[in-house]
């Protein structure tokens, strides 16, 4: 079994989810359920999950994609580097990492060196066939990569700079729960917390834990009247044929959690998954009109799931970096890395160097909750 002939086989390369899941360890987004879930809810392109043996004995594997038109703006390799002033790899290619959810990851057997899991990944990824593409000479670019992968990858003689995406928000839950948590928080910044769920316990609302198989209407209801607050108007129908489909594969997985008034419909919603001891928040949506201001959005997206047992981490994302910050967030960097040999970014390493220092200065002089929330040592190797 070789990594360019099985690698788009299905979206995790062929292996049983069993074995895949083993090379994942708990990270969500490279889990085979997510990737599956990718690979079926996301029309445009062909997915795939590369896995390579190292000259070791060990095991490395990557999700990727094939991809041509790509309709999600912050998959676009090419307009993301052009509007930073950079050099950008040619639309379509090959993307390194899934494509839902911002944070990929290279994924290693236990005890394999990660330096040598990066050289074998990297082979691959060069010597890999698009399915959708005749020429070979396409962009291979990794995106959402962690601090960590970048270094191995680079360790594994990858040439070009990471560049700096976006920020990454972890909101980490001490053993005592939720009570621990609000203790290891500022006193200023526990009381606006208080504050804020007594609004909401006052304003009379009641919090219902079910499956996205058992609410998708009135999940897709909210996120519609959510994305009408923004000047967006959807049809409901797909969207939820959508939230239908992605509760059937998941299952139990894809938990919700409901607000309402008694006797009334929800008025909000939070989609998240578990896995082991962290909640990864998926979406979440409101029927604005019928908020009464009562940190609606700070309770069913944070509040509620901190309180859940368990469990020790959220895991926030990308945007939004301050209010993730007021919560004890921290903000970790996440970059993308062009694999190509012939990699226009070549060469431009105090370029892309440049971009990563303005953009954390930005980041550290936005606010003093985000100056405090960066992990400084995560984003200093390539400032």
């Amino acid at each position: 079994m070789t990594a360019t002939t099985d690698t788009f086989a299905d979206a995790i390369g062929g292996l049983g989810d069993t074995e895949w899941d083993r090379l994942a360890d708990g990270r969500f987004y490279s889990s085979a359920l997510w990737l599956r879930q990718c690979a079926f809810l996301e029309p445009g392109s062909v997915s795939g999950g590369l896995h390579v043996e190292t000259p070791g004995g060990g095991r490395a594997a990557i999700p990727v994609a094939a991809v041509t038109d790509e309709a999600n703006p912050q998959l676009r390799w090419h307009d993301l580097l052009t509007a930073r002033g950079l050099p950008a790899p040619e639309p379509g290619g090959l993307l390194i990492g899934q494509r839902r959810g911002y944070l990929a990851h290279l994924l290693t057997g236990e005890g394999t060196d990660r330096t040598e899991a990066a050289a074998a990944v990297l082979d691959a990824v060069r010597a890999l066939r698009s399915p959708l593409h005749e020429d070979s000479k396409i962009a291979r670019v990794a995106m959402y990569l962690t601090t960590e992968d970048v270094r191995a990858l680079r360790a594994a003689g990858v040439r070009t700079a990471p560049v700096a995406l976006s920020t990454d928000a972890w909101i980490g839950i001490p053993p005592g729960g939720y009570h621990a948590w609000l203790e290891s928080l500022s006193a200023h910044r526990a009381r606006r917390i208080r504050s804020e769920v007594r609004k909401f316990e006052r304003a009379g609302y009641e919090v219902e834990h079910r499956t996205l198989a058992d609410c998708w209407q009135d999940v897709a209801r909210l996120l519609a009247r959510s994305l009408l607050r923004y000047g967006r108007t959807v049809d409901v129908a797909p969207i939820a044929e959508s939230f239908r489909e992605q509760g059937e594969l998941a299952g139990s997985r894809a938990e919700v959690v409901l607000c309402s008034r008694a006797g009334e419909p929800p008025v909000g919603f939070c989609l998240y998954y578990r896995c082991g001891d962290t909640v990864y928040l998926r979406a979440l949506g409101f029927d604005h009109d019928q908020l009464v201001s009562a940190a609606e959005y700070f309770n069913l997206t944070y509040y509620t799931q901190v309180r859940l047992p368990g469990v020790r981490w959220l895991h926030a994302g990308t945007e939004t970096a301050e209010g993730k910050a007021l919560r004890g967030a921290t903000l970790r960097p996440l970059w993308l890395l062009d694999l190509s040999e012939d990699s226009p970014l070549a060469g431009y390493d105090e370029e892309i160097r440049e971009h990563n220092r303005a953009m954390l200065d930005r980041l550290r002089d936005s606010s003093p909750a985000i100056s405090d929330a960066l992990e400084y040592e995560l984003w200093k190797p390539y400032c």
